[in-house]
């Protein structure tokens, strides 16, 4: 079996063999609900959304979203990206520049490393759904704020209602703490499954931070194994 370097180095990408996994003990999943909207922050009343339109509809309402201060400094809305229809989303923090500019999640280093991770396990961007806990970029790339996060929470759920993925894939710490609202580090959430809102969550690097720890690749591929391990299981 080839290394994870290998596999997720610069250059063509390439298909990890289908490799039996044995998976680990998991702790007993814990359901894990989004946090409310603070009505101090915004009047949900007068926001309408609904999932009647499909996702473009509620895309196209997330575009002009103004809920909190990131409206000021943004570019654009990054709403996501990939098949509606996917079995599997991935879930990063936030928007970065080269994806405030352009308007879609992952796109500039970390993208390219993640799309590397994607053909190592058999898929593209075609095949699953990528997005972020929030739609707009912080300032300076900073973690998102709790005022930021409950504001973008409107759009998250009604999101993730519509895509209803058999597996969520969370990357990176800000993300797995946001989503499963905890404090704990990612060390202790790898490794385990959990559950959000009924789908099964599954907790790994981001890729920026691969790329400033390669040495962690390794971790990374084990974690990409346990994910499709599992995911077979669900398809059935």
């Amino acid at each position: 079996m080839q290394t994870p370097v290998s596999l997720f180095a610069s250059g063509p990408a390439i298909s990890a063999p289908e490799v039996a996994v044995e998976e680990k003990t998991a702790l007993p999943a814990t359901e894990v609900h989004a946090p409310a909207v603070d009505s101090s922050v915004i009047e949900i009343s007068s926001v309408e959304v609904s999932t009647s339109g499909g996702l473009s509809s509620l895309e196209a309402k997330a575009a002009t979203c103004r809920l909190c201060s990131l409206a000021e400094t943004r570019t654009q809305v990054v709403f996501g990206t990939g098949n509606p229809s996917a079995d599997i989303v991935f879930i990063g923090e936030a928007p970065g520049r080269d994806e405030d500019l352009k308007g879609e999640p992952f796109v500039g280093r970390a993208g390219q490393l993640l799309d590397r991770m994607l053909s190592a396990i058999g898929m593209d961007r075609n095949q699953v759904y990528i997005m972020n806990t929030i739609k707009c970029r912080p300032p300076n790339n900073r973690d998102p704020k709790i005022d930021e996060v409950q504001a973008c929470n409107l759009w998250f759920e009604q999101q993730l209602a519509l895509l209803q993925p058999k597996v969520i894939c969370l990357l990176g710490r800000v993300a797995a703490q946001t989503v499963l609202e905890t404090d704990a580090p990612l060390g202790s959430l790898r490794g385990h499954w959990h559950n959000y809102q009924g789908m099964p969550v599954w907790v790994t690097y981001h890729p920026a931070y691969l790329l400033r720890s390669p040495t962690q690749k390794q971790k990374s591929w084990q974690d990409l194994q346990q994910l499709v391990s599992r995911y077979r299981e669900i398809k059935g």
